[in-house]
């Protein structure tokens, strides 16, 4: 009898337990192993599906005995082959790698440091009252392999993160599409921006002449990568700037208007009554509608969709006004980049809350917009030195804390009409929250008893 392979997962989280269920439902001998406690419910699925488990690490014994190792995009690599480094040896994919494999649907995969939920929503959302049968998964916080257990889509428009394109071996979409790239994630990818881009790039590395890529001509990182990559795919950018020189097939920004040019078809879209505002949005816009015209989508229905989307939470939500003052919270915003994007959506004097995890960020980019728009400054962390030292001399007012409540009441204190107090972090959450969705709804919740 012929010995089934032994598929090894690691990590019990969305992704894992997503594997797990896939992997179980097409009949492979899995194993599933957690470096930490697996949450009951976990333990409790598990079970049901008859899939063995460890948990407190992983054993040298369970990696040795695997034919193919499936990593969970939460686990550093390259910080676990230094205590497991036998792992050099193994073949290891990521979870979207692994999915791939189970499904014939039209894929749409969306990366980028920043905009790529909102992107993938909103594709999925003009798809959907399009009348396609499309699905949404990935980094969203659903994952693929279980959308494939559970349903049957013709499309599916994936959110992928660089963790997760780490390790593909065939993954390919039919359309990719990177929304930007900025420095973020630099502890994962030793310090270097190269290898955090060229991480995004795997998501070209097995398109073909028949399949589409979609980015940014603004975004200078991906211009530099782009001009040096050896690709068949068809290419076509989207523009918002001026000095440009649009290649044949490109979508650019006019006023209110985006014009489009792909496949010899010239097209305008009104985007001036549409839900989503700010330059970043204008540009996921843009993104989305690319994806519309290569599937042929009318015109009546972008805009109708592009009116009816609903963003999502924690990206610059305006949840209360107080006292004229309006309280926004970009809890998502944990990077450099999406914060400088924030600070300058509003003209109003800004009462700033950033702070968290530093993931090695320039803060250099906001003093201009620091100088321009905030008022004051409250950092919201462990360890707000780095902050401090960069602003102070930029803003009168900086305050320290280390509590939300205590952050929530000095903006408060120092807000008046007409001012925005503005969470935008910068940062990640775990120094002090479970995750950016713990972090903004503590700030929402301590705002509702002002």
């Amino acid at each position: 009898m012929t010995r089934k392979n032994k598929i090894v997962i690691l990590g019990s989280g969305i992704s894992g337990v997503g594997a797990a269920q896939l992997a179980q439902k097409n009949g492979l001998d899995i194993f599933l192993s957690e470096s930490k406690n697996i949450k009951p419910e976990t333990k409790k699925i598990l079970t049901e599906l008859g899939i063995e488990y460890e948990e407190l690490g992983h054993s040298e014994n369970t990696l040795n005995n695997s034919d193919e190792i499936v990593i969970s995009p939460g686990i550093d690599f390259n910080s676990l082959i230094k205590s497991k480094p036998s792992l050099k040896n193994k073949n290891i994919i990521s979870e979207i790698e692994f999915a791939s494999r189970y499904t014939n649907a039209f894929i749409i995969a969306v990366t980028g440091t920043n905009g790529k939920t909102t992107t993938s929503k909103l594709i999925y959302h003009i798809l959907k009252n399009s009348g396609f049968n499309v699905g949404l998964a990935g980094n969203i916080g659903y994952s693929f392999s279980t959308s494939l257990v559970e349903n049957q889509f013709d499309y599916y428009v994936l959110e992928v993160s660089s963790f997760q394109l780490d390790h593909i071996i065939d993954f390919k979409p039919d359309i990719s599409l990177i929304t930007n790239i900025t420095t973020d994630h630099l502890d994962r990818y030793e310090n270097k921006l190269e290898n955090y881009i060229n991480a995004k790039f795997n998501i070209t590395s097995n398109q073909k002449s028949s399949d589409y890529f979609i980015y940014s001509g603004d975004c200078e990182n991906t211009i530099n990568k782009i001009n040096g990559l050896k690709t068949e795919v068809f290419t076509i950018p989207f523009y918002t700037g001026n000095n440009i020189s649009p290649q044949k097939n490109h979508l650019m920004l006019q006023k209110n208007q985006i014009k489009l040019s792909i496949n010899n078809n010239e097209n305008m879209i009104d985007i001036s009554k549409t839900s989503l505002t700010g330059l970043h949005n204008v540009k996921n816009s843009m993104a989305a509608i690319a994806v519309s015209e290569i599937l042929n989508i009318s015109n009546k229905k972008i805009i109708e969709s592009l009116k009816t989307f609903q963003n999502i939470p924690h990206r610059l939500e305006h949840f209360l006004t107080i006292h004229k003052v309006k309280y926004i919270n970009d809890s998502k915003a944990t990077n450099v980049n999406a914060t400088f994007y924030a600070l300058n959506s509003y003209k109003s004097p800004i009462v700033w809350i950033v702070g968290g995890v530093d993931k090695g960020n320039d803060y250099n980019q906001l003093i201009p917009l620091v100088k321009k728009n905030v008022k004051a400054i409250i950092c919201l962390g462990t360890d707000n030195e780095k902050i401090i030292s960069t602003f102070s001399q930029h803003c009168n007012l900086v305050v320290s804390t280390n509590k939300i409540a205590d952050a929530v009441k000095s903006a408060y204190d120092i807000s008046k009409k007409g001012d925005v107090v503005l969470l935008s972090p910068a940062c990640a959450s775990f120094d002090l929250f479970k995750n950016y969705e713990d972090r903004g709804n503590l700030f929402k919740n301590e705002v509702r008893k002002l």
